[in-house]
């Protein structure tokens, strides 16, 4: 089973040699699920953080009407987790699910302190992505309480330049915490100014 995502994550990301990756590889657990199949569900302790080596996730909670807002998507190369739940062993508050058929890998402490012990150097380029992601997650907080529509819009293409084809306008819309209708003029607006997704 090829795992190219996750070794170069290991190799650029985390600084392991060549070689300490090979002591790594037995290590590595995956797992494959299905479009609309379940890693956590509200209630459940979550366990692990979920790498995506190939396809793509959502993490979502539910209003009290019931109603889906997404938190976040992870697509290749990705690190999705409800932290508060694995951290302190409490029923998690949300859902990951598969937007497409997905491979992920399960990370948990005894991989992070067995990686740690191959390369003592890994544990804080770990803290140091984990904090980065902290940083991300208070930025997304900001522009949802302050930010316009269009900023919102901008902001998740530049975030996720890839996905704007893999998910429907629905969820772009529930992530963004505005309604499907206001992002549709947000798009139209957009393509006046000759705005393209990709450029």
């Amino acid at each position: 089973m090829k795992l190219s995502n996750f070794a170069t994550h290991l190799t650029t990301k985390c600084g392991l040699s060549a070689a300490q990756l090979q002591q790594v590889l037995p290590h590595i657990k995956t797992k494959k699920i299905a479009k609309g199949e379940y890693l956590l569900k509200q209630g459940e302790v979550c366990s692990h953080f979920f790498f995506v080596e190939q396809g793509l996730l959502r993490m979502y909670a539910l209003n009290e009407e019931g109603k889906e807002n997404i938190l976040q998507f992870a697509t290749e190369n990705w690190i999705v987790s409800d932290r508060g739940s694995v951290y302190f062993q409490e029923p998690s508050s949300y859902y990951i699910d598969a937007v497409e058929n997905t491979q992920v890998i399960l990370l948990n402490d005894s991989f992070i302190t067995q990686v740690a012990n191959i390369n003592p150097d890994f544990r804080k380029k770990n803290e140091q992505l984990l904090h980065n992601h902290i940083r991300q997650l208070y930025k997304r907080i900001s522009q949802l309480l302050g930010a316009s529509a269009k900023s919102r819009y901008l902001d998740f293409v530049r975030m996720y330049p890839d996905i704007m084809l893999r998910v429907p306008q629905w969820m772009i819309a529930s992530y963004l915490g505005i309604t499907p209708e206001s992002l549709s003029r947000v798009r139209k607006a957009l393509a006046k100014e000759n705005f393209k997704p990709n450029s």
